[in-house]
């Protein structure tokens, strides 16, 4: 695909009540979406879920989610910058409504499944909140849908806060073929957001002849697709701390995320014991200190997110 399908400006796939609206065919592949539904004070949007399956996470303010006859009440936070945020799972097969009493914005991340999961709560105090890397690779990392965190049954979504002037995504990984054991095939979305309308950047390299080759400006509200490729850095410039939510899905049969590293880059990993966490971080931690240190999953330290 061009540049110009890959990075996805803030309001250009604005549709109704959604300030982005990014589904399959749209994006030019099979399985993950994301939108951005933005409501008014007193504002009510209704979901069809048809054959995926959604999470409903708070960007700005809380909301009220009614599935299967559940109400789930989503507390919410001021901002991205500001707190973590409880999320609801809503199921494929269902009729959703999405209302908010003070007004605010929330992302639906999707993807195309087959089981139907339960209608599920996620609280804040539960997602486990993991500091990655250190020295200038330093990063926050909210694992409340990983792939071995919260259940279910195709969709990964992740989020990561890059305080200004470090990188994220970092070394560069790809997730692009089946290999057992070693690497899964997912699509990904990337959505920023970016303290003090300032710019980031993200960078995709081909991992194959003809694959996908990006260096993209981006700033808040913009979104990068990636088919495939080597994805990363996420670079937060100075004085300009860089959010991102990331979705994922696939077709292989397990749903886990495996990736192989860049082969001139992985190195840098031997580096980080050497080095300490940016002490920015954590910008803030889950409410009440909730989720112990041995609660985030073995294998987190080898994710480069």
């Amino acid at each position: 695909m061009k540049d110009d399908d890959l990075v996805v400006r803030a309001g250009s796939e604005a549709h109704g009540p959604y300030a982005l609206d990014i589904g399959p065919e749209r994006a030019g592949w099979a399985h993950c979406a994301l939108r951005v539904l933005e409501l008014d004070p007193g504002g009510s949007q209704l979901l069809s879920t048809e054959d995926s399956e959604w999470i409903v996470l708070p960007l700005t303010g809380g909301c009220t989610v009614l599935v299967d006859g559940e109400i789930i009440e989503l507390h919410g936070r001021a901002g991205v910058f500001d707190a973590v945020t409880d999320f609801a799972y809503v199921p494929r097969d269902a009729d959703v409504q999405i209302s908010s009493g003070a007004g605010g914005r929330f992302a639906l991340a999707g993807a195309k499944c087959g089981r139907r999961l339960p209608a599920r709560y996620g609280p804040a105090p539960e997602v486990p909140v993991e500091l990655r890397g250190s020295g200038s690779c330093s990063r926050q990392v909210h694992n409340f849908a990983a792939a071995d965190t919260f259940e279910c049954d195709r969709l990964i979504a992740v989020e990561v806060l890059t305080p200004g002037g470090n990188w994220s995504s970092f070394p560069p990984h790809k997730h692009d073929e089946h290999r057992p054991g070693e690497e899964s095939e997912l699509e990904e979305i990337y959505y920023f957001e970016i303290a003090g309308a300032g710019p980031g950047y993200h960078r995709v390299s081909p991992s194959r002849p003809g694959g996908t080759d990006l260096l993209a400006e981006v700033r808040s509200g913009d979104t990068v697709l990636i088919p495939d490729g080597w994805h990363g850095p996420s670079m937060a410039t100075p004085g300009h701390d860089m959010y991102y939510l990331n979705v994922m899905a696939g077709p292989g049969a397990a749903r886990e995320w495996l990736i192989s590293d860049h082969p001139d880059h992985g190195w840098i990993r031997t580096t980080w014991d050497d080095q300490p966490v940016d002490p920015r971080l954590p910008l803030y931690t889950a409410p009440e200190d909730a989720v112990p240190e041995d609660a985030a999953p073995d294998s987190e330290s080898e994710r480069p997110r």
